[in-house]
C-alpha cells in the first residue's frame, strides 16, 4: 500500500474520531430517545389492547345479565363498562341492549335513564334519539320528544313527531307530519299500513299510492 493511501486512511480515521468526539453525545442521546419512543409505543399498544379486552369482557357481562333477566346486575356491569378506557362502541351497544330489556320488563323510566346516558354520534345517535323519544311520549313527555327530533326529517322521525303532536292534541300538526312520513314509505311496507291508520285517526285522508311505472 502506498504512503499516500496510508495517510489518506489515517486522515479519514482522524476525521471520524473527531466527528464522534463532537457529536457523540447527540448521537447517543438520539439513540436513547429512539429507544424510548419504541418502548413507549409498545407500552401504549399493550395498554390499549388490555383496555379493549377488559371492555369486551364487561360488555359480555352486560349481555349475559340481560339474557338472564338480571337487569340490576347488567346495569352494574354497564356502569363498569362506561368507566373503562377505550370502551368505544361497546358502551353504546350494551346500553341499547340494556334499554331494550328494561322496556320489555316494564321498566321504562330505567330505560329512559339508560338511553340518556348514551353519548353516540352519527347514525347511531339518531337511533338512540328515536327510541328515547318513543319512551318520552309514553311517559307523558311529548314536548321533550318533539324537541329531541325537531331537526329530523326522515320517515321514522316524522312519524314519531306525529305521535308526539297527537299526544298533545295537535291533530293538524300530527296529520301534516304523518302525511310527510307516508310520502317516504314504500307501498306495501308494514310501516305504511301503521302510518295510514295513524293518519286516519288524526282526521286525515290516505292518498292513493302513485302508480308504479
Amino acid at each position: 500500500m502506498a504512503i499516500d493511501d496510508l495517510l489518506d486512511e489515517h486522515e479519514q480515521g482522524e476525521r471520524v474520531r473527531s466527528w464522534l468526539r463532537n457529536n457523540g453525545a447527540g448521537l447517543v442521546g438520539g439513540v436513547v430517545v429512539g429507544l424510548g419512543l419504541i418502548i413507549g409505543w409498545q407500552w401504549w399498544q399493550g395498554q390499549q389492547q388490555g383496555a379493549s379486552v377488559q371492555a369486551g369482557r364487561q360488555y359480555d357481562a352486560v349481555v349475559k345479565g340481560v339474557e338472564a333477566g338480571k337487569l340490576d346486575e347488567a346495569a352494574k356491569a354497564m356502569l363498569s363498562l362506561s368507566s373503562t378506557k377505550s370502551a368505544g362502541i361497546y358502551v353504546d351497544l350494551a346500553a341499547l341492549d340494556l334499554a331494550k330489556a328494561q322496556v320489555t320488563a316494564g321498566k321504562n323510566e330505567d330505560a329512559i335513564k339508560t338511553l340518556r346516558g348514551i353519548q353516540a354520534d352519527g347514525p347511531l345517535r339518531l337511533v338512540v334519539d328515536q327510541r328515547l323519544a318513543k319512551l318520552l311520549i309514553d311517559a307523558n313527555k311529548a314536548a321533550e320528544a318533539t324537541q329531541l327530533l325537531a331537526a329530523q326529517e326522515d320517515g321514522i322521525s316524522l312519524e314519531i313527531r306525529g305521535d308526539a303532536a297527537q299526544a298533545q292534541g295537535k291533530r293538524d300538526e300530527a296529520r301534516d307530519l304523518y302525511s310527510k312520513a307516508l310520502a317516504q314509505v314504500a307501498v306495501g311496507s308494514p310501516q305504511r299500513t301503521v302510518l295510514e291508520v295513524k293518519l286516519t285517526d288524526a282526521g286525515g285522508n290516505v292518498p292513493e299510492p302513485a302508480e308504479q311505472i
